[in-house]
């Protein structure tokens, strides 16, 4: 049989390494689609930095950003204060990695371990985030000087758990997260968005649905005319829903002004205490877009930057673009 010619050997060597070239890009292409799709395997998609710009930061997973946000969302909706929505994400961070967990020491269960049988509530309750968030907020209220103690100290008043200084490794993350979540450090957390294949409802109806569940319905009402100094609530209904080219917007209303809302919070913190909280729940919810005072964030992007983009002047109103 006669020898293969050099240009014949070439040609076949060029072929194989175009294959193989070929082959290695597919099986990129495929692992990106995958790691997009399915959020990183688990990688956190979600981060939190800090609003002073000392560089501290704090990576988390969308569930653990959703759980924070109502976390943060009741306490301020009880007139709670930063500390103490700080003290209640360190002790969740430290019992249940902020995870809405059903297993436990015993029969703890939920994102702050709380027990059945020692007056917390019904398992069901307990495994309701609102409800835990609350509950704890209602012991936590009940210590005195709580603002004031050490925050491992506060903790285990409520908690009183077998490891008393095990709440204070987690300071430093919580009160990132409580300075975002309340909305005092703006354009600070942010979420690649990819969308959760759980999700059990999306649209503005289910994005409407969770403000009321973790805000409460009155906290959403935009405040009207003051009476004797005391704010009072205007009579409209649930935040507003617009279609756009791109999907549809519902549109939360944030008290103007010098007004206040329930927590003693002002307009910008407010506006960026809801802002945040959408973008937690843009992978749960399938949240698009969310614009405030001039800054918008998108899902998807490479960074998951908030960038400029709306009216800056308009600190009225936060945007949350939908898909459906």
């Amino acid at each position: 049989m006669p020898e293969p010619s050099p240009t014949s050997r070439k040609r076949r060597g060029r072929l194989l390494r175009f294959g193989a070239a070929l082959l290695v890009l597919s099986a990129v292409a495929a692992y990106l689609v995958v790691q997009y799709v399915t959020g990183g395997g688990g990688a956190p998609g979600c981060k939190v930095v800090s609003g002073t710009g000392d560089g501290a930061a704090y990576e988390f997973t969308p569930e653990q950003a959703v759980n924070a946000a109502t976390i943060a969302a009741v306490g301020t909706d009880r007139g709670m204060s930063e500390r103490a929505v700080a003290i209640a994400l360190a002790t969740a961070l430290q019992e249940s990695e902020l995870r809405n967990i059903e297993h436990g020491d015993r029969d703890s269960l939920g994102l702050f371990q709380q027990r059945p049988s020692q007056g917390w509530g019904t398992a069901q309750q307990i495994m309701d985030p609102s409800y835990a968030a609350g509950i704890f907020y209602a012991h936590l209220a009940r210590v005195p000087d709580y603002s004031a103690l050490p925050l491992t100290v506060a903790a285990q008043r409520v908690q009183r758990s077998g490891y008393p200084e095990a709440y204070a490794k987690h300071e430093p993350d919580a009160t990132l997260l409580a300075a975002a979540l309340t909305g005092r450090a703006a354009a600070t957390l942010t979420c690649d968005g990819r969308p959760a294949t759980t999700a059990a409802a999306t649209g503005p109806d289910a994005v409407r649905a969770a403000l009321v569940r973790d805000f409460g319905r009155d906290a959403l009402q935009e405040t009207g005319a003051e009476v004797s100094g005391v704010p009072v609530r205007s009579p409209s209904p649930t935040p507003s829903v617009t279609a756009t080219a791109h999907g549809r917007t519902v549109t939360v209303p944030v008290p103007r002004g010098r007004r206040k809302d329930v927590a003693g919070r002002g307009e910008r913190e407010r506006g960026w205490q809801l802002a945040h909280w959408a973008v937690a729940n843009a992978s749960a919810l399938h949240i698009q877009r969310v614009s405030y005072a001039g800054r918008e964030w998108a899902a998807g992007s490479t960074d998951s930057q908030w960038r400029a983009g709306g009216a800056a002047g308009d600190t009225g109103t936060v945007r949350i673009l939908t898909g459906q």
